[in-house]
């Protein structure tokens, strides 16, 4: 392994190694990628890579557009496939929520995102097999879908690989020297790498990692399960993304005529290391109940069987895109909250832009500091839902 490199990123899911191949676009090619056990394999493996763009705040909204157009063209961005499937996202809101959704669209209608509300017999034109109830409201975005997590994170690291830079699996860091408050190097079991610039991008592991440098970052890892469900071909073909705020609900279709649903844990803060990967049949059961009520036809569905994730949540369910105070050189891209891959393309320019020039030039990321917690300048959701913040 290299002693010395430019930049080292620490960790490799969608967002180390697209922060690591935007870098080498920039043409800061002589970086090393370390990932504690093999691309892909934390958090980015365990998404249900829906792309959607509903968002409360710009910030958000704006990432979810560009990124989205990443996906869409990434065979020409960045070389290989992405696995994009446009499949529509339908939004499905009660009396309560209304005027946030309202606001919403307007605001993203203002941003250039393809999006509309549209009324219960649209409901039954696009997406016959939703039943809606009196009072509710709803939103389409018709571009929307989603991708392929792995493929979007290996291409990601081959287009990096092939302009220089290098990626090492299965060499967890231990920890990161810092010398007169600058970092001096990385540390993994074996090896200690000198670098003037560290990137912290490593999931739920990253509270820990930090805390060893004396920072303190407020993450709360929270187990999310997907629940894989058969359909039955003669009963529902397929369906858009469905993202129901009345049955706190998302369900995307995937091919082999397979539904993913979700369901929340227990919101107790969990261990990357000894969480339960698997679900829990109760769960199950509330989330199949609540996808019949939703989608009646899906009553003939069999449990496929699910995993569990973790969304490492901050405060505010926004991500902390910024370089540590009192300690140049380190950097964090952390804290996603549930939207980290439908976001990534732009998050990682964003960091590449934020180490090479100093600031986000493509989004504004300046909302996104760490210190943004302690000024009492959290972001701000217009449902209670955080993660259509």
């Amino acid at each position: 392994m290299a002693a010395t490199a430019d930049t080292v990123i620490i960790g490799g899911g969608v967002m180390g190694c697209g922060i690591q191949f935007n870098l080498a676009k920039r043409g800061m090619t002589s970086t090393l990628l370390l990932e504690r056990d093999v691309l892909a394999s934390g958090s980015t493996s365990r998404s249900q890579a829906i792309l959607r763009m509903h968002y409360s705040n710009e910030v958000t909204a704006t990432m979810a557009l560009k990124s989205l157009d990443v996906f869409r063209n990434f065979e020409d961005v960045v070389g290989g496939p992405s696995g994009y499937v446009q499949t529509g996202y339908l939004l499905i809101v009660g009396p309560d929520d209304q005027k946030a959704m309202a606001d919403n669209v307007a605001m993203q209608k203002r941003l250039g995102i393809d999006t509309d509300e549209v009324s219960a017999s649209d409901v039954s034109e696009i997406a016959p097999m939703v039943a809606t109830s009196e009072g509710e409201a709803f939103a389409y975005e018709p571009q929307s879908g989603y991708a392929d997590a792995y493929s979007v994170t290996t291409g990601y690291a081959a287009a990096a690989r092939r302009l220089g830079a290098t990626i090492r699996a299965g060499s967890p860091v231990t920890s990161i020297e810092i010398t007169g408050n600058r970092v001096t190097a990385v540390l993994t079991a074996d090896t200690r790498v000198e670098t003037p610039i560290a990137v912290v991008a490593a999931g739920p592991w990253s509270e820990s990692l930090l805390a060893t440098v004396g920072v303190d970052v407020p993450l709360h890892p929270l187990r999310q399960q997907v629940i894989m469900l058969h359909r039955s071909g003669d009963s529902i073909s397929n369906h858009p993304i469905i993202g129901d705020v009345v049955q706190d609900l998302s369900a995307r279709p995937d091919v082999g005529n397979l539904t993913l649903a979700d369901g929340a844990g227990d919101g107790s803060k969990e261990d990357p290391d000894t969480y339960n990967q698997s679900v829990d049949m109760p769960v199950v059961e509330k989330t199949f109940t609540k996808l019949v009520a939703r989608v009646p036809a899906m009553e003939d569905a069999v449990f496929q069987g699910g995993w569990s994730g973790l969304f490492t949540t901050t405060p505010d369910w926004h991500p902390i895109l910024d370089r540590v105070e009192g300690i140049d050189g380190l950097y964090c891209a952390i804290g996603f909250s549930g939207h980290g891959f439908k976001l990534s393309p732009m998050i990682a320019l964003a960091m590449s832009e934020l180490i090479t020039e100093g600031k986000g030039v493509t989004i504004d990321i300046s909302m996104l500091t760490l210190k943004r917690f302690a000024e009492g300048k959290q972001m701000r959701s217009r449902y209670a839902m955080q993660v259509l913040a």
